[in-house]
């Protein structure tokens, strides 16, 4: 088990992803240009964005790995998968405020039932329902299996959410930066590359949390371990 200084010790990777954090301030908003239909109200798009796809991507993590642990039974994938969980739903409860405040002075409404919007709060309730589980069922081998099931049945949202709006036509714009005319095309330069920076430091540090929700995970294992260890050994001595 790993003492105190190496669980609290600063790490390259989190060092990136707070330069990483504080560069995607600056350019979403200051260096990037302002919108000129939206306004300054558009620079949420930057942070938007990157935080949907760390949702997606999250539970598309949940998914695969639930396919390994379901055959091989192995718990590492089982830490896997509760883990990109965990982290992916709090991206995607960003996605969720973040959207509604960029759709009201725009949409002139916090809410509407347009296809991509639904799809989004359908995964955020499978996300809610997949951790109430795991808080009170996780001990369970059977339970275990059943949120494996629910990941993968889960993951089949993703793609109704990232397609949606070339699917079906309503209020969420079309996406800016892959368009028939090309990758980026839809965006001005400085756009596109605020948005590539918060999209690479997002997924950094998506993966950088989602590492250290899993050493935990770990750690809870290692204890549960050395407990019944000492409870087997209490009752050889007839403790």
């Amino acid at each position: 088990m790993a003492g105190p200084s190496s669980r609290y010790r600063v790490t390259p990777l989190g060092v990136i992803c707070l330069i990483g954090l504080i560069v995607s301030l600056y350019l979403a908003l200051v260096w990037a240009p302002r919108e000129r239909v939206m306004g300054d109200i558009q620079r949420i798009m930057y942070f938007h964005v990157a935080t949907a796809w760390i949702a997606e991507l999250a539970f598309v993590l949940v998914g695969l790995s639930s396919v390994v642990y379901l055959w091989l039974r192995e718990r590492r994938w089982d830490i896997v998968a509760h883990s990109a969980a965990e982290v992916g739903f709090v991206f995607c409860c960003f996605v969720m405020i973040t959207g509604p405040i960029w759709g009201k002075p725009v949409w002139g409404t916090w809410w509407t039932w347009d296809p991509r919007l639904t799809f989004a709060m359908i995964l955020w309730l499978i996300y809610v329902a997949y951790l109430m589980l795991r808080a009170y069922g996780d001990d369970m081998p059977q339970m275990k299996q059943f949120l494996a099931v629910l990941g993968i049945l889960g993951t089949l949202d993703v793609p109704f959410i990232h397609f949606a709006t070339m699917w079906w036509r309503g209020l969420h714009p079309e996406s800016l930066t892959m368009t028939p005319e090309g990758f980026g095309a839809g965006m001005e330069r400085e756009m596109l590359t605020a948005m590539g920076v918060a999209v690479v430091t997002f997924t950094l540090l998506f993966f950088y949390l989602m590492g250290r929700r899993m050493a935990l995970e770990r750690m809870r294992d290692d204890v549960e371990e050395l407990r019944e260890r000492i409870e087997t050994a209490g009752e050889r001595v007839g403790v």
